[in-house]
């Protein structure tokens, strides 16, 4: 079964799920109110007969929910407008969010209510649920949830000046899959997960994914289409055919534009009408022979600005009709109402042209719909069957435009340009109009309502597939509610099952990495606290103990740290493996190389750096004896991003014939010697405990320690050396390691219990 919920009307939505194949039930709101004994009649009444499962909001929620944050909060901040006004209406209000969270509740209560975990998806649609993925993931860790888009996702610029901006982020990737119509949208949400909460994101095999806590969160690109059948068979209604016979009359021997639009100021209606004025003023030989039909459906919401935009218009129309216009012709004929499908087909069949000037919208299906009836409208007398015909004129900035690439695309903004391409549209010959026609066709009836529905349920049905084969734990509160999923393997390392397999083993190896493991990596002091030295100098006085300190600081950091009389017997692994010190008292220590040979190519790559350093704000070199290392993290994400690539494309264009690899980390360009990696050293901890090993401690908490945790894991399936083997990783997150602590301080809790074990088998001796 198939929930789907919408805050709004998407008839296309639900046209194009397979109800054959699928119950689908919809959650919504009704538009009227309705009295609170009669809920449950209508709610049931609703059920029956259409499978609709109403949410009731009363009056005054439902007036700050959708009218106030929805329509005044939301809706701006998506269109790309800015309140720069300190009595703007789109400036941010507490309690207009909160309205919104508790209309985002109640549906989540009512999903609650029918949803079963082992079989139904949750479809949700638009901006007005936004945060509703949050509440039903806290809810239903595994729950199979998708959401749609069908507004513009503004750049990051203007999404990050709203405050509730994290909340929404990690709302939606709190589902499975999320759609939106064109990549311009997808990549400016890729860009706020980057920027704002530090998420990078992978394409294979042809989709974009992102790595949420360890859940696959998808990102479905598509178009919404029409249902054809519907458009096409409006022409066997009465109703449509008498109209259009009306329209034809009345226009007899006149070109027509056409333009339906919601009374709204991103629409673009005045920077329409206003390029129409030039085009009859610069081409004077056109007036009496073209008309603009402008159907403008009654605004959703009621502000300052829809009344001056109103007002606009009607001065537009005046003018354009008083100045052009003559007994029996008026240029602009203005509907200001809601047109019904069967007068809207009429319309779309009699259009030479239709013009869609929006300055910023989410698809707009319009120019879809005409397409559809310009194919099937009944033939004129006189008219070339072959040869059917049709013209779109198309803002860039709307979610169509892209698929529609044989219409004349506009820069609304630039009237003059819109006004030429009405020239070029009704001076186009019917051959090129018919050629351009055909292309559009040959899209609208294969990408239609149907096949964008299955497209994107397909996605979901597959991510979700992957998702549910995890393990889940829930973090956070409120709307920073979060899954972190985990292979279903992966658990928490148990002391006393660790204790145990410790007490009965006699050769043990215990390597431990530093930073984020032995000390927080977000400490004021990196030195090492005296309960982390008293713990290691316990391990070490256990002869039966190999203990090494794996890092990647320099060894001068760690001869000052851990070079103490009592830690003589703790082996040493500095900046990943380059340098191994032995766990035996008086070992000096090794390279893998000689420092002669690294600093051959330490003079090749610095002076690259610096270049780079310096053209990077926020970026910085660290040098180490066998590596460099070039810093980003603190330069802006998307510029640090482009020069750490074309950065190691320079550096392995030049270092080609030198033993070294670049390494790129999502913030950092780390040029070191070949071969050099903590696997690598851990392989020589594991050489020198010998091949009578036993017991095997491995643990670490960043992407240098998997390669540690991969290398040990084959210790427990090698036939020459059993030994029971515990990989950790800090944090609950995706890794290699079987097993996982929560902080450094579980870490320092379970090396206690460790060292107290060893202290307690002593005194018994």
């Amino acid at each position: 079964m198939l929930r789907m919920l919408t805050k709004k009307d998407t008839t296309n939505v639900q046209e194009g799920l397979a109800t054959d194949t699928m119950e689908v039930l919809h959650v919504g709101c009704l538009a009227v109110e309705v009295p609170k004994d009669q809920q449950e009649k209508i709610a049931k009444e609703l059920l029956g007969k259409y499978n609709c499962v109403p949410v009731f909001l009363n009056e005054q929620l439902k007036d700050k929910f959708y009218k106030g944050c929805c329509k005044q909060l939301l809706w701006p901040l998506l269109h790309y407008q800015v309140p720069l006004s300190p009595n703007s209406t789109s400036r941010f209000d507490p309690l207009l969010w909160q309205a919104y969270i508790a209309a985002n509740k109640k549906f989540a209560e009512k999903v609650t209510e029918f949803y079963d975990p082992e079989r139904d998806y949750v479809w949700i649609h638009d901006y007005h649920l936004m945060i509703l993925p949050s509440f039903l993931r806290k809810r239903f860790h595994h729950v199979r949830c998708g959401f749609f888009l069908h507004s513009p996702f503004p750049s990051s610029e203007i999404f990050r000046i709203f405050p509730m901006r994290d909340e929404i982020l990690r709302s939606l990737l709190n589902c499975d899959v999320v759609g939106f119509h064109t990549f311009d949208y997808a990549r400016h949400f890729l860009s706020c997960c980057q920027r704002m909460l530090g998420l990078e994101f992978q394409s294979k095999r042809g989709s974009i994914a992102i790595d949420y806590f360890g859940r696959t969160v998808s990102l479905k690109i598509m178009p919404t289409g029409v249902k054809v059948e519907r458009l096409t068979g409006g022409f066997e209604w009465p109703e449509t055919l008498w109209r259009r016979g009306e329209i034809m009359h009345e226009f007899e021997g006149k070109t027509v534009l056409v333009g339906v639009d919601d009374i709204d100021p991103f629409k673009g209606i005045e920077l329409k009408l206003q390029a129409y004025h030039l085009l009859l003023k610069l081409h004077s030989e056109w007036q009496g022979k073209v008309v603009l039909v402008q159907i403008a459906n009654p605004a959703r919401s009621t502000s300052k600005d829809i009344s001056e935009l109103q007002s606009t218009i009607h001065t537009l129309v005046e003018t354009i009709n008083s100045e052009f216009g003559s007994e029996g012709y008026k240029p602009v004929m203005l509907l200001e109402r809601s047109v019904p499908l069967h007068e809207r087909i009429a319309f779309y069949s009699c259009a030479d042209c239709v013009v869609v000037t929006a300055t910023r919208d989410g698809m707009n299906l319009m120019p879809y719909e005409y397409i559809a009836c310009r194919e099937a409208a009944p033939q004129n007398e006189g008219e070339d069957r072959s040869l059917k015909q049709s013209m779109l004129i198309v803002s860039e900035f709307v979610g169509c435009s892209p698929s529609l690439s044989g219409a004349i695309r506009v820069n609304p903004w630039n009237v003059a340009h819109i006004a030429d391409s009405y020239y070029q549209a009704i001076t186009m010959s019917p051959r090129e109009r018919a050629v351009r026609h055909e292309k559009h066709w040959r899209y609208v009836q294969h990408h239609t309502a149907a096949f964008w529905a299955e497209s994107y349920f397909n996605e979901l049905k597959r991510v979700c597939n992957i998702n549910s084969r995890l393990r889940c734990y829930g973090l956070g509160f409120g709307l920073s509610f979060r899954v972190v999923a985990l292979d279903p393997d992966f658990r928490k390392l148990e002391a006393s099952s660790l204790v145990s397999a410790y007490s009965s083993s006699k050769n043990r190896a215990i390597m431990l990495d530093y930073d984020g493991t032995l000390t927080p990596s977000s400490s004021l002091t990196t030195v090492p606290n005296p309960e982390v030295t008293d713990i290691l100098a316990a391990l070490c006085a256990d002869d039966a103990n190999k203990v090494f300190i794996i890092s990647g600081r320099p060894r001068s950091e760690l001869d000052s740290w851990f070079g103490s009389e009592r830690l003589g017997e703790l082996g040493l692994v500095a900046e990943n493996g380059f340098f191994y010190k032995s766990a035996r008292k008086g070992s000096q220590w090794k390279t893998q190389g000689t420092l002669s040979e690294v600093c051959s190519w330490h003079a090749i790559v610095l002076p690259i750096l610096q270049l780079y350093t310096e053209s990077t704000d926020g970026s910085y070199i660290q040098e180490k004896e066998s590596a460099i290392v070039w810093h980003f993290e603190d330069a802006d994400p998307d510029f640090g991003n482009w020069q750490s690539k074309e950065l190691v494309d320079h550096l392995e264009s030049v270092l080609v014939n030198e033993s070294v690899q670049v390494v790129k980390c999502p913030t950092t360009v780390e040029v070191k010697p070949q071969g050099v990696n903590k696997r690598k050293a851990v392989e020589g901890v594991l050489a020198e405990v010998g091949s009578d090993l036993d017991f095997v401690l491995c643990m670490g908490d960043d992407r240098s320690d998997e390669d540690m945790f991969a290398c040990v894991e084959n210790v427990s399936f090698s036939p020459h050396m059993p030994a029971e083997v515990f990989a950790c990783t800090v944090g609950q997150k995706p890794s290699r390691a079987r097993f996982y602590l929560n902080d450094t301080n579980e870490v320092l809790d379970t090396l206690h219990a460790l060292s107290a074990q060893s202290a307690q088998h002593s005194s018994r001796e």
